[in-house]
């Protein structure tokens, strides 16, 4: 079983639950062997790009970049002190504790980062609302509501897209600089916002031709059910996590978070 056939709602919870086990722990080794861990997982089940995967996880990495810079530029005063120095450059100096505390940020948001990748590079947006609605018990007027506006995006970028060139056929130059971009979005704005109105009226109009009022207990043509394997991928990805916590226990690493931050 692949994770793109996984239930949607067991690896929504599956995600929830490793984030908070990892947050339990405030060390640099436990998130790095889980980070390396999720990767695995990904690539192994997920049969993800790996460019894709690239994309989505590289500004979280310069995001967690920034926040270990911050966390040596402005440590904590009582780790500086209560710490051996280990690098000094004039004023600036890194202690072991200071080194600790900022890797520790930094891995926290990479493996954080990675397991979101895990539910976005394989999930599909209609099976998580089906999943919603039928394991989850989420009214159908909001899934479908949900569901509608997630498909609207790419009709709205295309549209605008229209209105730029028709702009520049009637002799609009192209806006430069940040006041002209803001006039120019303004402008933009209300047709946008009058083809949005005719859409989402088309789209009533048509549930409502279909027979739809938002009661639960409707038949789906696709209905999705939780089985043993998807107990057994959950499993699997806290296995794990709790291997993890084993090898770095071992190694004598483990640190529980107590408010270091």
């Amino acid at each position: 079983m692949m994770l793109r056939d996984w239930n949607p709602s067991i690896k929504g919870l599956a995600i929830i639950v490793a984030v908070i086990l990892l947050s339990l722990t405030f060390d640099p080794v436990t998130p790095l062997f889980a980070l390396a861990y999720t990767i695995l997982f990904t690539f192994g089940l997920g049969r993800v790009p790996w460019r894709r995967w690239l994309l989505g996880f590289v500004p979280f990495f310069i995001m967690g970049f920034g926040y270990v810079w911050t966390a040596l530029l402005f440590p904590r005063s009582a780790a500086t002190e209560a710490s051996a120095a280990l690098w000094q450059w004039g004023s600036f100096i890194v202690t072991e504790a200071t080194l600790h505390q900022a890797l520790s940020l930094g891995l926290r948001v990479l493996i954080f980062s990675a397991l979101s990748l895990i539910f976005i590079l394989t999930t599909d947006p209609v099976r998580f609302m089906l999943s919603l609605m039928q394991q989850c018990k989420l009214s159908p007027k909001w899934a479908y509501g949900i569901l509608a506006g997630y498909r609207f995006l790419p009709f709205f970028k295309e549209e605008l897209r229209i209105l730029q060139h028709a702009h520049r056929m009637r002799g609009v130059e192209r806006e430069r600089g940040w006041k002209n971009k803001l006039r120019a979005w303004k402008r933009y704005a209300i047709p946008l916002l009058a083809s949005a109105i005719r859409k989402s009226e088309r789209v009533a109009a048509a549930m409502f031709s279909k027979g739809f009022t938002g009661r639960r207990g409707r038949i789906y043509y696709t209905e999705l059910r939780v089985t043993w394997k998807d107990w057994l991928l959950f499993a699997l990805l806290h296995g794990g996590i709790a291997l993890c916590y084993f090898l770095s226990w071992k190694l004598g690493y483990v640190q529980w978070y107590r408010g270091q931050l």
